[in-house]
């Protein structure tokens, strides 16, 4: 069985930048496992490419310095909810579609991911980079809430939660050093 999310085969020659779990050195064994599994919920759930709501489900699920962001919001739940019930009904609109809001510089070496995704793990990285250390899942996490109209967000917002606040709590707890 072909899989749904495209992979470059090792044979082929390719100086482009990156990023998938099994072979991306920036990425630490946690979050190597964030974006395994959202890449397992991009194919359950019949999508192409992963978005920034499958990292978002992902992250929550396993991190739980991420999940500590969220400490005390009383609609978890049903944020929760929603990311769970997208294959089945809310979400659905979005198979067969591409997350681009064209406000983020595309970067076209992520393969597999939606360009908003792409552009979020790049951003992780170097936001990572700037810091001196790993990246983290709230890198990731303040990189997938930079941009109002990914999915991510949008997700957030229909749960009644604030993205905003969530990147404005991340962000502060741990900003990289300039």
């Amino acid at each position: 069985m072909q899989p749904r999310i495209p992979r470059q085969s090792a044979h082929e020659p390719d100086s482009r930048p990156r990023v998938h779990p099994d072979d991306d050195v920036r990425l630490s064994a946690e979050l190597a496992a964030v974006v395994s599994g959202a890449r397992r919920r991009a194919v359950r759930d019949g999508d192409r490419q992963i978005d920034t709501a499958h990292l978002l489900h992902s992250l929550l699920e396993s991190d739980p310095e991420v999940r500590s962001v969220f400490d005390g919001e009383p609609r978890l739940a049903r944020l929760m909810g929603y990311l769970v019930q997208r294959s089945i009904g809310y979400g659905l609109r979005w198979q067969g579609s591409v997350e681009d809001s064209g406000a983020v510089p595309v970067v076209s070496g992520v393969e597999g991911y939606s360009p908003l995704a792409g552009a979020a793990l790049e951003d992780a990285c170097a936001r990572a980079g700037r810091r001196g250390g790993p990246v983290l899942g709230i890198d990731l996490l303040v990189a997938i809430l930079v941009d109002p109209e990914a999915r991510a967000v949008e997700v957030l917002d229909r749960a009644g939660i604030d993205a905003n606040l969530v990147f404005v709590r991340a962000d502060s707890r741990f900003r990289p050093a300039v």
